[in-house]
């Protein structure tokens, strides 16, 4: 049987017990506060649910991840970043970069995006946890893609293009940062050809939470002052590169 959470605090089952069918289905129930999702993804789970269902929380086996060093630069990705007029900026757009991944698409009738979840996320991002990586040609937003960056470790939550290579053109200053200034993984959740063609790789699970568990120790977060507000998490020195719009030419 599928545990219920309800708890006033974040309280997971081990991801052992995950189903194998569907893949990584853990538990129901619990809350979208940050103090839930910070726990969450530090454990290696993440929400993921329709509108009209309650709360499904999921750690699936294998998990895909992206290690920064090899992130696939191809030479047609490599001469639009050099001269494809794009420019890449940090946190400026957070709430425009949700709502277009969250946009409809050709080969999605729907979207896992809805209102709930784009709070929460905003919430994250008020409180420095949620980031966005924006990329912009002729004045206009085309792309970016947005996670939880804790330290080494950035959770990718989704991205989107509206022009050819845009998302992979944010991805590229994400990996590239990371690689530079201390970042060890990208956390790309569920295997897609996509993703796999960027360089990105399958782990099991075990081995997702070993990683998480050595960089990601407990005495690197603060306890939440408040049941609602999310622990302070620790510092990702990369995100500055991003911000500087060096990330992808270093």
């Amino acid at each position: 049987m599928l545990p219920w959470l309800s708890s006033p605090h974040p309280t997971f089952p081990s991801t052992e017990r995950a189903l194998d069918n569907p893949n990584g289905l853990l538990a129901a129930g619990g809350e979208l506060t940050p103090a839930w999702l910070v726990d969450a993804y530090r454990k290696g789970i993440f929400p993921w649910y329709s509108d009209d269902d309650p709360i499904l929380w999921w750690s699936p086996d294998p998990r895909m991840i992206l290690l920064p060093a090899q992130f696939k630069r191809r030479r047609s990705l490599a001469k639009r970043l050099r001269h494809g007029g794009f420019h890449v900026t940090l946190n400026q757009h957070f709430t425009q970069v949700i709502e277009g991944c969250a946009a409809p698409r050709k080969d999605a009738p729907g979207t896992w995006i809805h209102p709930e979840m784009r709070h929460a996320y905003q919430r994250l991002h008020a409180l420095g946890i949620a980031h966005s990586v924006e990329v912009h040609h002729g004045g206009q937003l085309v792309g970016g893609l947005y996670g939880l960056a804790m330290g080494p470790v950035f959770f990718g939550e989704s991205m989107f293009s509206r022009q050819p290579d845009a998302s992979k053109i944010a991805l590229a200053h994400l990996a590239s940062a990371m690689h530079t200034h201390g970042g060890k993984l990208i956390d790309c959740q569920m295997h897609t050809p996509h993703l796999a063609s960027l360089g990105a790789t399958t782990v099991a699970r075990s081995t997702f939470i070993n990683y998480l568990e050595e960089w990601l120790p407990d005495k690197a977060f603060c306890l939440a002052s408040a049941a609602d507000q999310a622990p302070g998490v620790p510092d990702s020195p990369w995100l500055a590169a991003i911000a500087s719009g060096t990330a992808a030419t270093e």
